[in-house]
């Protein structure tokens, strides 16, 4: 149903009572498989150079704006850095079976005042990768800020060209909105943006997949997945 203003001209739909969510907290959030807990150099570092380092080249970090580090120094004082910022808010995810962090993810772009925010930074070591683990971290901070603080959009955004980040965000239910070209240079060249989102409509039908995909049933003995994540959402 469009709505009209007083000179008949079409507007938004009106937000009664709206106002601005909550700045995110950071604070760990946990999981069966894995937890999030708030980026720290002293704690993290050093385990997560040990858990990049297990890749066989640099690929990791191509379409990053930063890295690869190629020793264990420069990678603690990039740690370091970003640790210490408010947006983007930087979380190490620590693998529950081993009490070790493989991965960081943010939440940034933080909007309160328009209950926006993005997920960035997803950096993810061949130890979290392709794991159950991996999705959950990601089920775990989309929750977080869908029910706990009220926020309308989450937003997901990559070089156009980076075809696994894109594919992944589709697996995760976001839906894709075109591309910013020339949105951005890094590492000295250019980069048109896809942007991806999830809105609060579509939360509850994205909850329902990943709560179904992480159940233990949905895994057989050897912790093959019995239903892909798309499979129960399409369902």
């Amino acid at each position: 149903m469009t709505t009209l203003n007083a000179h008949q001209q079409p507007i938004g739909a009106p937000l009664a009572g709206w106002t601005a969510r909550p700045f995110p907290p950071h604070t760990p959030l946990s999981g069966r498989f894995c937890r999030l807990e708030p980026l720290d150099a002293a704690r993290h570092a050093d385990a997560l150079f040990e858990a990049f380092s297990q890749a066989p080249d640099d690929r990791l970090w191509t379409y990053m704006v930063e890295g690869p580090f190629t020793d264990a120094a420069a990678h603690r004082a990039y740690i370091e850095r970003v640790a210490a910022k408010r947006d983007p808010l930087q979380y190490a995810v620590i693998d529950t079976r081993t009490d070790r962090p493989v991965g960081t993810l943010a939440l940034m772009r933080i909007t309160p005042e328009h209950g926006v925010v993005e997920v960035g930074a997803v950096t993810f070591s061949p130890l979290l990768q392709r794991t159950p683990a991996s999705t959950e971290a990601q089920f775990l901070l989309m929750k977080h800020v869908f029910d706990d603080l009220g926020y309308r959009r989450y937003e997901w955004k990559c070089d156009s060209l980076n075809a696994p980040s894109r594919q992944t965000a589709l697996r995760l239910g976001f839906q894709f909105e075109g591309i910013f070209r020339q949105a951005v240079v890094y590492k000295g060249r250019s980069r048109d943006t896809a942007w991806f989102s999830i809105i609060d409509a579509d939360w509850p039908h994205v909850r329902a997949a990943f709560e179904q995909w992480l159940s233990p049933g949905n895994f057989d003995a050897d912790g093959r997945q019995r239903a892909s994540l798309t499979a129960l959402r399409s369902a």
